[in-house]
């Protein structure tokens, strides 16, 4: 990555990374942000040309990945870093037809944990949403953005990436070209001494892997900043003789405790998951993306993946994608694998397997508070509530919300100042629950 300097991505893979405990157990501060001082408009980022010095967002400095810059950087991330295309195809997009709701926005709920009486309205500045879209059987109910997100303009996933690869997994399972059953050595023989030579692919998928793995972003030594380092999103310098890309960064993990005896989320698992895909479909995981989902959806822009050094495309964080096709993914999902252009672009049988959900004893050993009863399967969270609700969850606000039983699908992306998700779950989710029950209603 001549072009730009190493030291340059920190911040940004900070902002991709996830640890054990981000989707749920970390408490978001009692005191936020403004949500309208820190907004784009406010403080005018990258106006002029060129931006005066105050107002500039480069990631050669660290700040230039931190909030409220992010409210910024999270849409504009293909003009600071490197990328690999994927390609929508030639064909139009698939409809989206309108058909507005004006009683969305007055819909009330509780947060939990609260007594108080929240709008579906507050609720979208109050979790720093950039963009937010309500799908109702399959037609645009809501749809509105915010700050420097367009409709035109990708947005980073985060970990709303894994969904993605944990679904391309059912997809090739479905096909017959990848075996959950078997051990992850069958496709990648070079893991034989680490901490995966002894799982199995279907552990990867639900990340019940035991492996020494931390995240924690207070420890300099914790294994996050190595694997930074690994893939050129922190500066190796002149002496750095560690490992030089994702792949050889996977190669040196270790087993940790036992594998399929818990739920534990490493964003390694879904590098690994990446990997495995890429020996088994012989392709890069943009163009198989493209293949698989992307072109068969009708989506209507080109995503994009961010890569390491060598082009290996970020799996666990690294995908952007304009919000209206992430509707049409979920939308997709919703359907049983059948996209708004009438194609079966998704097998029934890998949307059924994902939407049953995992084992929610395995997902309790995480301990989850906000997440009860909850599971994970193929890179999915599955709520099992009466709705049969499941998401695809990123940090600092990214979600998918399927819901079957109220033809619904709610996406957002967002530029919440705490990565953790439980800075937005106790806003969002009973919000798109209560979205759900009065579209339900005659």
């Amino acid at each position: 990555m001549p072009f730009f300097q190493r030291a340059a991505l920190a911040a940004a893979f900070t902002l991709l990374a996830v640890n054990a405990n981000t989707h749920a157990q970390t408490p978001a501060p009692a005191a936020l942000p403004d949500p309208a001082a820190t907004s784009v408009e406010a403080l005018g980022w990258m106006k002029g040309f060129p931006p005066s010095a105050d107002k500039l967002i480069t990631f050669d400095n660290p700040a230039g990945g931190v909030f409220p810059r992010t409210r910024w950087s999270f849409s504009h991330v293909r003009e600071t870093v490197p990328t690999a295309n994927v390609w929508r195809g030639s064909g139009a997009p698939s409809p989206l037809p309108a058909a507005p709701r004006g009683d969305i926005e007055a819909v009330t709920f509780k947060p939990l944990g609260s007594e108080e009486t929240v709008t579906f309205a507050q609720m979208i500045p109050r979790t720093y949403t950039d963009g937010i879209l309500v799908l109702h059987r399959g037609r645009v109910a809501y749809e509105k953005y915010f700050g420097a997100l367009t409709p035109e303009r990708p947005h980073i996933a985060m970990s709303v990436t894994k969904s993605f690869v944990g679904t391309l997994a059912a997809i090739l399972a479905d096909e017959g070209k990848l075996d959950p059953s078997a051990p992850v050595t069958r496709y990648l023989p070079e893991l034989k001494d680490t901490a995966y030579g002894d799982a199995t692919v279907r552990q990867v998928m639900d990340m019940t892997i035991g492996v020494h793995y931390s995240e924690n972003y207070a420890d300099p030594k914790a294994e996050i900043w190595d694997y930074a380092r690994a893939g050129g999103m922190l500066a190796q310098g002149p002496n750095y003789t560690g490992p030089k890309s994702f792949y050889e960064f996977l190669g040196t993990l270790q087993k940790e405790g036992a594998h399929d005896a818990a739920f534990a989320y490493k964003t390694v698992n879904a590098e690994v998951l990446a990997w495995i895909l890429r020996r088994a479909s012989n392709q890069p995981l943009a163009d198989l993306l493209s293949e698989k989902i992307w072109r068969p959806i009708g989506a209507e822009q080109d995503a994009y993946f961010m890569v390491d050094r060598i082009g290996t495309e970020s799996g666990g964080g690294g995908l952007n994608t304009v919000l209206r096709d992430l509707a049409r993914f979920g939308e997709t999902m919703r359907n049983g694998g059948r996209a708004p252009n009438g194609q079966q672009a998704i097998p029934k049988a890998a949307v059924e397997d994902i939407a049953r959900g995992g084992d929610t004893a395995k997902f309790a050993k995480a301990g989850y508070a906000l997440l009860p009863g909850w599971s994970y399967r193929n890179m999915w969270w599955v709520t099992h509530n009466p709705h049969g609700a499941y998401m695809a969850r990123g940090i600092h606000g990214q979600s998918i919300y399927v819901d079957p039983k109220a033809e619904m699908v709610i996406v957002r992306y967002a530029a919440h100042p705490v990565a953790a998700s439980a800075g937005n779950d106790p806003l969002t989710l009973p919000a798109f629950q209560a979205v759900a029950e009065a579209l339900m209603r005659p």
